[in-house]
């Protein structure tokens, strides 16, 4: 397996988020991750799709692992739930301490910029992308 060849999976932004989550990956206790549909659409970037397999990237750009998708969704926010929310490996004990920590991303300066909306806010009807995963090979 060639992970110069694979698409790259970047979790967050470079720093200690990302570090973070891709230490969750590599323990096995991340298995799940949510991004907004307007992303992908504002990029012009095709959803992912179930039995894709991309390299996970650390905050200094090293391929580390690969992860295979093994479910893709498109929910509101409203309806993912709390064994999605506690798949994320981020330590959220319920639905509403997973969309917090969500929303607090997602309203940030860095996601409103990379959107190019200084505006831009979720509500319950929100359009994300659930991804479940599998770890396949870590470096």
């Amino acid at each position: 397996m060639d992970l110069d060849d694979l698409p790259l999976a970047e979790f967050a932004f470079p720093g200690p988020l990302r570090d973070a989550l891709v230490a969750a990956i590599l323990s096995g206790a991340k298995t799940s991750t949510t991004g907004l549909l307007i992303g992908y659409e504002r990029a012009n970037e095709p959803l992912p799709e179930v039995g894709e397999r991309s390299a996970v990237v650390d905050s200094a750009g090293k391929r580390v692992a690969v992860i295979e998708l093994t479910d893709v969704r498109v929910v509101r926010l409203a309806d993912v739930d709390l064994r999605h929310a506690q798949d994320e490996g981020e330590g959220d004990e319920s639905v509403a301490q997973w969309r917090a920590g969500h929303e607090a991303f997602w309203h940030s300066p860095e996601v409103r910029a990379e959107l190019a909306d200084p505006d831009f806010t979720v509500d319950d009807d929100t359009l994300v992308v659930t991804e479940r995963f599998r770890l396949v090979h870590v470096v």
